[in-house]
């Protein structure tokens, strides 16, 4: 069998043949498409949003029915954000229901660590691994109709059933109580005690917390929207210029 390869199509100018010109690889749609941001280059804005939606993924591809946010795609749009001057405030919104968990901690750790003001705000979800990414910012917002998971870590796939798989899944999940418990107000008791329950969810252990509910648990700073998160970055950007602090 021969294969054909599709050629591109041919423009005639003034009896001359030109080939239609390819699309930038930084266009907007490829934009969208990759990193699921378009090219606001051209828009004068100090303030650079970042979207975590769907499940993270990390070490292993998900199905492609799946919609992901790829943790090799947001790591260097963090380090951007922390080497451009212009940029003084980063917005991260969240509506994940989670996913690999090493892969959410690393991203949470450079939040964490950046220099410049963060603000996230969960929308719609903000589970599981998803808990560290929220409380990772300098303030975070919650909606009101928002909810958040707490439960235990879960591995999926092959599990060598050995002492030492489950040591290790101790120690991750110690990882993930304590940044938690270090970057919001609540107790590492409460938050352990959300984490087991067995009231709450109908097929699982864990809790669900809705709105308000955490924000009175002392894990997310404040229930709001939009406008809201936008108000309190543009705050914390004029204090830290106030302060003299360079980009």
């Amino acid at each position: 069998m021969t294969l054909h390869h599709r050629k591109r199509p041919v423009l005639r100018r003034s009896g001359k043949e030109v080939l239609p010109e390819r699309p930038k690889p930084d266009s907007p749609a490829q934009n969208i498409q990759q990193l699921g941001q378009t090219d606001v280059a051209h828009i004068e804005s100090n303030i650079y949003t970042i979207s975590i939606i769907g499940q993270i993924e990390g070490h292993m591809v998900l199905p492609p029915q799946n919609k992901t946010t790829k943790y090799e795609h947001i790591i260097p749009q963090l380090v951007a954000v922390e080497q451009n001057p212009k940029i003084e405030g980063l917005l991260i919104i969240l509506n994940t229901v989670g996913g690999d968990v090493e892969a959410g901690l690393a991203i949470a750790e450079i939040i964490d660590t950046m220099t410049k003001p963060t603000v996230s705000l969960v929308l719609g979800g903000g589970h599981s691994i998803g808990v560290p990414v929220a409380v990772s910012s300098d303030y975070s917002f919650i909606s009101e109709t928002a909810t958040m998971t707490i439960h235990p870590i879960r591995l999926s796939g092959f599990v060598i059933g050995v002492p030492q798989t489950y040591e290790y899944l101790d120690k991750m999940q110690d990882r993930v109580i304590h940044f938690v418990c270090n970057h919001s107000t609540i107790s590492e008791e409460k938050f352990r005690e959300l984490m087991f329950s067995t009231g709450s969810l109908a097929r699982d252990i864990g809790t669900v917390l809705v709105g308000k509910d955490a924000v009175d648990l002392g894990l997310i700073r404040e229930v709001g929207g939009l406008g809201q998160a936008v108000s309190r970055l543009k705050t914390l950007v004029e204090e830290r210029r106030a302060a003299g602090v360079a980009t």
